[in-house]
């Protein structure tokens, strides 16, 4: 059965994230006015999980991770119910679990924490690259407004030799619109960028494609970050074997502080059968 065509569609990341409520811990996630993949965008999905799951935490209590698994393809034509369990409510920790549905069965499931703030130490062990160009000085890569960030991919000299080969996906990014202030917003907004492109992009070896579908994604926030500010992402491959590849990245503000950690494992088949079930 198609969608109904009166069904309201995002035009920003805010009404991306503006979810329906239906009953206590049940909400509906629309779809952008058009979409600009066959199916959904998995950031967007995981991006209105962790909203969903938020929007049940106790106040004052902000996302450090998320582990989430891709099922099936969604429909960019139909909307999403987001179901959300609520495991735990500590006395400093809340734990969600979020189920994605579309026409009765789960496309994307997700495990969610959130945490209060607490003071401590400071260190990160993963420095904002010195040489890289600033956003204006680049022109964006993804012009088409369907993408509800503004892209600007970082192109670098390839390595004189296979020795010091290091392939890496190099991106600033930020929303097209000023988002409230609104921390748990400003995280979904991350998590919707963290997925925008692969580890593999780079990489050329024999026998593996470029990419492939996304089979899980794991994101750590390390500091409170504005989605709407440039944030650089840096994405390099770690492994492919078995038809399947991890890659990890980091995403990085303009001050250089490291906002947060993702880590995806990707279907690598060669592109032929990509679209053959997992």
């Amino acid at each position: 059965m198609a969608a109904s065509p009166d069904l309201p569609r995002a035009s920003t990341l805010e009404e991306l994230l503006d979810l329906e409520e239906l009953d206590r811990d049940l909400y509906r996630a629309h779809n952008p006015r058009r979409s600009f993949t066959p199916h959904l965008y998995g950031g967007q999905v995981a991006a209105q999980a962790l909203r969903a799951a938020g929007l049940t935490v106790p106040e004052g209590r902000f996302p450090h991770s998320l582990h989430g698994y891709y099922l099936r393809a969604g429909e960019a034509d139909h909307p999403t119910i987001m179901r959300v369990t609520r495991d735990r409510d500590g006395r400093s920790f809340s734990a969600r679990h979020v189920v994605a549905l579309q026409r009765g069965e789960a496309i994307f499931t997700a495990s969610a924490s959130f945490h209060i703030d607490e003071e401590s130490g400071d260190f990160s062990g993963v420095p904002l690259p010195a040489d890289i160009p600033q956003p204006e000085d680049i022109a964006e890569g993804l012009g088409n407004e369907e993408v509800l960030f503004e892209m600007r991919p970082v192109f670098g000299d390839p390595p004189p030799g296979p020795d010091e080969w290091r392939a890496s996906r190099k991106i600033w990014g930020r929303t097209r619109e000023r988002l409230p202030d609104e921390r748990v917003l400003h995280a979904c907004g991350i998590m919707y960028f963290s997925d925008m492109s692969t580890g593999f992009a780079e990489l050329d070896v024999v026998g593996l494609p470029r990419g492939g579908t996304s089979l899980d994604h794991t994101i750590y926030f390390h500091r409170p970050t504005r989605a709407d500010d440039w944030l650089f992402m840096e994405l390099e491959p770690v492994s492919a074997a078995g038809a399947r590849g991890v890659y990890r990245g980091s995403i990085h503000d303009r001050a250089g502080r490291l906002a947060a950690t993702l880590v995806q494992e990707n279907l690598m088949r060669p592109w032929a059968t990509q679209p053959l079930p997992r």
